[in-house]
């Protein structure tokens, strides 16, 4: 089954030799299918050139099928296959390939916010996992000199609730708590 249209009509869908012209679906479904069977990344521009259409059509097929969750998006502006496009079929392809035609700017750009959320996301993550592991080591360093490391610090937030939760004595109940070291100073001399 081909997904090319008749060039009786006049109407070219993206010939090969037409660079600029919109992106032949079926050579697109067939490229990302072989870069899926590949497993590694690739690069718009790389599709572009193996379709023959022009490198910013390509990108924004490219972005708009990660953002329907076919395509991952990989560091460096390039872009990976999930496993959803290795089991993709070509009516699938067709109807995701129409949504993510679709998607206009304002989601583009918060899909994108997105993305370089959940990777900055990620990158703390790995920060506080290395951190804790450098915690966890000087801990048992302490502990294997029989040296007490202490109790474990508080996070400013909590140190704040374990405050607030602990009434501060008032200036009466200090006065009546604390008795005068001497009885004769506290009463005046007339």
């Amino acid at each position: 089954m081909s997904l090319k249209r008749s060039n009786s009509t006049g109407k070219s869908f993206g010939a090969a030799g037409d660079a600029g012209g919109k992106i032949d679906r079926q050579e697109l479904f067939d490229e990302l299918k072989r870069l899926a069977a590949l497993g590694e990344p690739f690069t718009a521009v790389s599709v572009a050139l193996a379709v023959g259409a022009g490198e910013p059509h390509v990108a924004k097929a490219l972005l708009g099928l990660a953002a329907e969750g076919y395509l991952e998006r990989a560091e460096g502006g390039r872009y990976r296959a999930s496993s959803a496009m290795a089991e993709m079929s070509q009516a699938e392809f067709v109807k995701a390939y129409a949504r993510a035609s679709k998607v206009d700017s304002t989601r583009q750009r918060d899909l994108s916010e997105i993305g370089r959320l959940k990777q900055n996301n990620d990158v703390m993550r790995q920060r506080l996992l290395v951190a804790i592991a450098e915690r966890d080591h000087y801990l048992a360093a302490l502990r294997a000199h029989n040296i007490d490391p202490g109790p474990a610090p508080q996070p400013a937030a909590a140190r704040a609730e374990t405050e607030a939760a602990t009434p501060a004595p008032s200036d009466a109940d200090a006065a009546s708590a604390t008795p005068p070291a001497d009885a004769d100073a506290a009463e005046p001399r007339n």
